[in-house]
Order: structure tokens, then C-alpha cells, then sequence
């Protein structure tokens, strides 16, 4: 048994410890935003979108106020509109689904695997018609989804492939960073994600020049010369102090996602406890663990003990996009998508950050094996 101090309880997520580490870089670089007054796109920006760019071995990348702007600006680049459909994972969080609808096309939800929870390649052909332009894939709590599938799929019949990396920054299908497969990659750069800004952001790789100069319009209310609007445009530009604490972790984002697969592999090795399982790693998948979920028969009653020995799981997602009442008018029943259904219904996420100490995570690792 493995004794700490659990006064304070352990979070599923933790940003404080992280933010003390860089607190003196980041406060210097809010100082040279401040002093150059780059609040709203500019200097600090475009750096990081160079910096972010070359990380994810794509030419281009465009800073935006989101992750959900990424997903809505990705359809309209890619001339996704009334009338279309697009297809996406049950098992993700909702934002996939709300990119496609602000476009005004229509999300077909398709079920995940059982084993590594990500979309499903063998149920996606059944959902193809003369209306699907697109499939949006996403990277899940982290890992990888089966690329090569999906793009197979794609060239068959001539759609755009979107990868959803909102949760993946810095993972690797096979040798090369997600983001870099698709027409568009699309990221959240959310603070609690791996590389989180210190306020909200998001953003969009692509190699497409064209693809690039309409996102730089779009997100600029539709304008390339100032007062000059070509479209309908939105203002979804990137704030210089986001562009700037991006830039600084950027720096140590290898680092903290290595942290993050010591603490996985720990769970994944050390928990013995028969009636929890977690997600599949194919050999191809470097997953930067932004989630660890697991399964058991009872989650209230898991999350109940945990609770009691002060560790509080977070939930990643209790209801399938399928069945949001949103998506009511679409039809979607219950059984629709099994899988998807059974981890809403049976899946929590244990904590997961690079500041764990090696103790807390004895401490978790003991009191699920003793459960």
C-alpha cells in the first residue's frame, strides 16, 4: 500500500502544477504582448502558427479562437454546405458534429470499434451516398485512429478526410504526427488540453495553399485587404496572448506527453483488477494519453469508492453525439450504435497529467486493484 497526503484529493486534471513550472516565461512573454499592444492576431501568432506548423510537418497553419471554429472553418474550405452529409463518430465529443452542422450539412454518426473506441472503418461504406462529402476522424483521448483505413475509404469514393486532433497534439500514426494525413487537421487548444493555451485557441494544419489563404479570410470576417470583405466571413482570430503561452509550451510538450505514456503504462501494466478494462494501442498508434478512460460493469459505484479515497474520475462522454437530444430530428434510436452506447455507459477517466507524482499514481494504481 502506497500512503500519500489525499487532503486535497486527486483531480482527473490538474493545470497548477504545470503552470508554476513556466509561470516567469509566460508573465515575460504577456509582458512583450502588452508592450507591443499584439492583442489580436500579429506577431505572437504568427509565430506560433510557424512553430506549430513545422511540429506537425505541414506548410501551413492557422491560429484560430477554438477548436470548434477549426471544425466549422474546415467544411466551408472544403465547400461542405446545405444539402451535404458528412460522416463522424458516435463516440466523441460533440463539437465533431457541430462543425458539420454550422456549415448547414448534415452529421451521419457511425459506431466505434470495441476494442480501441475509435470510428469504425467496416461501418462506414454502409453510410455512403451521392451526398457524403467528407469523414471526420478523430483522434481519441489521444490516440491515433486507424488512418489508413479511412484514407482507403476517402480515395474510393472521392471525399475529403478531416482529422479531428482536437485531443492529440504531438501523437503519431505510424511515424508521422496526426493533423498531417487529411485535406485540413483541425486542433482545440483548450487549456486542459496537452498543449493548452492560457485562455481558449485552436487551429487548422493543412499543405494546401488555397485551403490556407480562404482560413486566413474567413477567420478575418471574411476580408484579405482590410474593409474589402470577398464573403461571409467570422471573427475567429487568435489573441496574442493565447498565440504567446502557445508558443512557450509548445516548447515542452514532448516532454510532458512522455510523462503522460510513463503514467499509462504504469495503469496499464499495474492494474490487475479484472473487471476494468481500457483502450486498445495498435502497434501503429503512439498515443499521447490526453485521456486514460477505462470500463467497468458499475461506474457509479467505482466512482463512488474513488470518491470515498479521494481520487475524482472525470466522465469523456456520458451521452453519444447520436443520441444528444440535438440530434433529436435525426432519427438516431437507442442501439443504434452499441459500442458507443456501452462506453457512454460504462466509462470514466482516471486522472491523467504529466505533473502526477510517481506515488499518486501508486496510490490510484492500489485503490483500483483493491476495489
Amino acid at each position: 500500500m502506497h500512503y500519500i497526503d489525499t487532503k486535497a484529493g486527486i483531480n482527473c486534471l490538474d493545470l497548477y502544477g504545470q503552470h508554476q513550472q513556466i509561470k516567469k516565461e509566460v508573465f515575460e512573454a504577456f509582458e512583450k504582448v502588452y508592450d507591443n499592444t499584439a492583442f489580436s492576431g500579429g506577431y505572437f501568432v504568427e509565430e506560433f502558427e510557424k512553430s506549430f506548423a513545422q511540429f506537425c510537418h505541414t506548410q501551413y497553419a492557422v491560429g484560430l479562437n477554438n477548436g470548434t471554429s477549426a471544425l466549422h472553418l474546415a467544411m466551408l474550405v472544403l465547400g461542405i454546405g446545405p444539402g451535404d452529409e458528412v460522416i463522424v463518430p458516435a463516440n466523441t465529443f460533440i463539437a465533431t458534429a457541430w462543425g458539420v452542422s454550422y456549415s448547414g450539412a448534415k452529421p451521419v454518426f457511425v459506431d466505434c470499434t470495441s476494442d480501441t473506441w475509435q470510428i469504425d472503418p467496416t461501418k462506414i461504406e454502409s453510410k455512403i451516398n451521392s451526398r457524403t462529402k467528407a469523414i471526420i476522424g478523430v483522434h481519441l483521448y489521444g490516440q491515433p485512429f486507424d488512418i489508413e483505413s479511412v484514407t482507403a475509404i476517402c480515395k474510393k469514393y472521392n471525399l475529403f478526410l478531416v482529422e479531428d486532433a482536437a485531443q492529440a497534439q504531438g501523437a503519431i500514426f505510424k511515424d508521422k504526427p496526426v493533423g498531417s494525413f487529411g485535406e485540413v487537421g483541425c486542433f482545440s487548444f483548450y487549456p486542459g488540453k496537452n498543449l493548452g493555451a492560457c485562455g481558449e485557441a485552436g487551429g487548422i494544419v493543412t499543405n494546401d495553399e488555397g485551403y490556407y489563404k480562404h482560413l486566413l479570410r474567413l477567420r478575418n470576417h471574411g476580408a484579405h485587404i482590410r474593409y474589402h470583405h470577398d464573403e461571409l466571413g467570422f471573427n475567429m482570430r487568435m489573441g496574442g496572448l493565447e498565440g504567446a503561452s502557445l508558443q512557450i509550451k509548445l516548447k515542452y510538450l514532448q516532454g510532458w506527453n512522455n510523462r503522460r505514456r510513463e503514467i499509462a503504462r504504469r495503469y496499464q501494466h499495474e492494474i490487475v483488477n479484472e473487471q476494468i478494462r481500457w483502450q486498445k494501442q495498435p502497434l501503429w498508434a503512439q498515443s499521447v494519453y490526453h485521456l486514460f478512460v477505462i470500463t467497468t460493469n458499475d461506474k457509479e459505484e467505482l466512482i463512488s469508492y474513488l470518491n470515498r479515497h479521494h481520487i475524482y474520475p472525470g466522465l469523456h462522454y456520458p451521452v453519444p453525439c447520436h443520441l444528444q437530444k440535438a440530434y433529436k430530428h435525426l432519427g438516431y434510436q437507442l442501439g443504434d450504435c452499441p459500442n458507443a452506447e456501452f462506453l457512454a455507459g460504462h466509462c470514466l477517466s482516471l486522472p491523467m497529467y504529466a505533473e502526477l507524482s510517481d506515488s499518486e499514481v501508486s496510490y490510484i494504481i492500489d485503490m483500483i486493484n483493491r476495489y
